[in-house]
């Protein structure tokens, strides 16, 4: 089976023969799968009146466990977002109602953002339709292929994630 990076790849190497253009064989793929799981994600959130990064905050706040609160901090590291950013995203989520702002008992100047009842069960029915997108696009392969293609993935994105700083 031929794919459009397969017809990149082989343009790239009658255009430039001196160049070694296997890694667009990977990495191409991968840019494209992203840019369908974006549109995957984008449909399975709107379906529940969320925005990816509304999606991103609520369900950081829902991995918390129970009472569902984090510190802005938290969610400033579990979300890749700046503190101004974060901050606009909160006020923007509890003006809907999805997530309160509490005083935090062990910082007087500190707060807790928490997750409402309504946040809740946004982000579970958002997570569902989500695994049901993302189900769709690997139903191709095998269990043993997933496993295999998640180990895979994990060696090429391990190094970014476990960078200090």
């Amino acid at each position: 089976m031929e794919d459009e990076v397969d017809r990149l790849v082989a343009a790239w190497r009658r255009e430039r023969p001196d160049l070694d253009v296997e890694p667009l064989e990977v990495l191409s793929r991968v840019s494209r799968l992203a840019r369908h799981l974006d549109r995957a994600r984008r449909l399975a959130f709107a379906e529940h009146q969320l925005e990816p990064w509304e999606f991103d905050v609520l369900t950081s706040l829902r991995r918390a466990g129970a009472p569902y609160q984090l510190s802005p901090g938290q969610l400033l590291t579990q979300t890749l977002v700046t503190s101004g950013t974060m901050t606009n995203r909160i006020d923007r989520l509890a003006k809907k109602g999805l997530v309160e702002r509490l005083p935090d008992p062990t910082d007087r100047r500190g707060v807790l953002v928490r997750l409402t009842a309504e946040g809740r069960d946004r982000a579970d029915q958002a997570l569902a339709g989500l695994l049901d997108q993302e189900r769709a696009i690997l139903a191709q392969l095998s269990r043993a292929q997933r496993v295999d293609l998640a180990a895979l993935l994990r060696q090429l994105t391990a190094p970014f994630d476990n960078v200090p700083g």
